[in-house]
């Protein structure tokens, strides 16, 4: 299954949105989204885009590929990586905002 960036950002959320209206209980639903299965899929698909620019960098450099090609795939994978950063950076800062809370 490919994760796109589009992806990450939905399934983000739809993961927040049901965490306020179930109250936070797994009865609420917010055990259906599958944080480690999205965070795997988002690295197989930031390695994936990794792996197609770097393969059109090497044609490019021996003149089978377009550079407009490289640097639309370039572009992609810098894309995900962004977007997967910033769901990690809200990651840590709603763990963090949770110990702050007092007891």
């Amino acid at each position: 299954m490919s994760f796109t960036a589009l992806q990450a950002m939905k399934a983000y959320g739809d993961a927040i949105s049901t965490a306020k209206v179930g109250g936070g209980g797994a009865e609420g639903g917010a055990a259906k989204v599958d944080f480690g299965k999205m965070v795997q899929d988002a690295m197989g698909t930031i390695a994936s885009d990794t792996g197609k620019a770097e393969q059109l960098t090497a044609a490019s450099s021996v003149g089978q590929a377009d550079l407009i090609d490289v640097v639309a795939a370039v572009n992609k994978a810098e894309m995900t990586l962004e977007t997967v950063v910033a769901v990690r950076d809200e990651v840590i800062k709603a763990y963090q905002d949770i110990l702050r809370m007092p007891i």
